[in-house]
């Protein structure tokens, strides 16, 4: 659907051109014997009649009102004003008579303020104020009022004009999203009653086969969770964020993504949500956790790094658990596995020997952005490490060793 604040006011400056014409040349007609050359105003008004009839296609809407058009209207309108001291009586000039093209110079301003907005209008009006206070040949107080008048009016329809234009885009864009909103919910209804059914119950068959079926069974997991994030995230992208306050009007959309790339704070839940599985369970806060795109991707890479060493040393079937907490002055990462814990010295032990992943991948992280990295193990009760960073890191973290290298923890 196409819709146009516009189309009306380009239909009403149409009919003001026609009908201000006929009036300018009824003006002449009740006034002929009083004017000194009176052939030089009839050929003016033949030219302004001709002009107006033939260019009323030109007024229809913004696309045929071009610039060069906008131009010759205009000096159609500061001929007939500059004309009108040659073609009238001085005195009818000096006691404020009006010019040959009278109102329907304000259709020519007009034109300017619906096409270009309140900066055009003024341009336009100043050129006219300017004409006017040549053919009277000084300032008289009707002159001003007139031409303050007509400037006046013009920048406020220009603005107005302006606000319109925007408030239709604005329109647009909630519908846009709306509709987007509406198709994602449409798509995770239908992919919950299909798709993610078939998948919860191949993870249950495969579980109860065994053998290469509980693999599939699990795979069949994996894929359900990330699809379920999918889902949840949006499967439609959102408009991006268009926001301009000098045309009167600001769009946002608030279910855009946060990207490492973004430039400004992004979300961490959003690079976490991959780390979820099957065996891998995410609980995260209902509202964004905004850090700083180069400390999230270092809290991401430690989370990752913990995990990978879940896997290395406890093995492709355990369980890990994610919580992140959002305080007031950090962000709280927890990773915990069901493993059976590690023994007392070990850490020291790898370290030693060079085994530097746990110290490296992921203390020497988030020591680089001022925070900190616990590990607490209880044989037999399993691994939790405690991430920490503050929320006010602003820059970028020195180089580290990603999850894996230097060696397992």
């Amino acid at each position: 659907m196409r819709m146009s604040v516009e189309l009306p006011l380009w239909r009403a400056l149409t009919a003001y051109r026609v009908l201000t014409m006929v009036y300018a040349i009824g003006l002449f007609a009740t006034a002929y014997d009083e004017f000194t050359r009176p052939w030089l105003a009839v050929g003016y008004y033949a030219v302004l009649a001709v002009w107006t009839l033939v260019t009323l296609p030109r007024v229809a809407n913004a696309a045929a009102c071009t610039k060069p058009f906008l131009a010759a209207d205009l000096t159609v309108a500061l001929t007939g004003i500059l004309l009108t001291p040659v073609a009238d009586a001085h005195a009818r000039v000096v006691a404020g008579g009006p010019t040959l093209p009278s109102i329907w110079t304000a259709g020519a301003v007009l034109a300017f303020a619906v096409k270009g907005g309140w900066r055009w209008a003024a341009v336009a009006s100043t050129l006219v104020a300017v004409a006017n206070l040549i053919e009277r040949g000084a300032p008289a107080r009707d002159t001003v009022h007139n031409v303050l008048l007509v400037w006046v009016a013009s920048i406020a329809i220009g603005y107005v004009v302006e606000v319109a234009r925007a408030s239709e885009r604005t329109l647009a864009r909630a519908l846009e999203i709306e509709a987007a909103t509406r198709e994602r919910e449409r798509l995770a209804r239908d992919i919950h009653d299909s798709v993610l059914q078939v998948l919860a119950m191949v993870q249950r068959r495969g579980a109860v086969l065994g053998g290469e079926a509980a693999e599939l069974g699990r795979m069949a997991g994996e894929q359900e969770v990330a699809l379920r994030t999918l889902v949840s995230g949006g499967l439609v992208p959102v408009s991006r964020v268009s926001e301009d306050a000098a045309e009167g009007a600001v769009v946002r959309a608030v279910e855009e993504p946060d990207t490492p790339d973004a430039g400004g704070p992004v979300d961490l839940r959003a690079l976490l949500a991959p780390y979820a599985g099957a065996r891998v369970n995410l609980a995260e806060p209902g509202a964004p956790v905004e850090l700083d795109p180069a400390a999230a991707r270092e809290v991401a890479a430690a989370v990752g790094a913990a995990l990978d060493n879940v896997r290395r040393h406890v093995g492709a079937d355990a369980r890990a658990w994610i919580l992140v907490e959002d305080e007031p002055d950090e962000v709280l990462v927890t990773v915990r596995d069901d493993g059976p814990g590690i023994p007392e010295g070990r850490l020291a032990e790898a370290e030693g020997e060079g085994r530097l992943g746990v110290a490296l991948s992921i203390r020497g992280r988030l020591r680089d952005l001022g925070g900190s990295a616990e590990l607490v193990s209880v044989p037999g009760q399993g691994t939790e490490v405690e991430l920490k960073v503050p929320k006010d890191v602003t820059r970028a973290p020195y180089a580290t060793p990603r999850a894996g290298e230097g060696g397992g923890g």
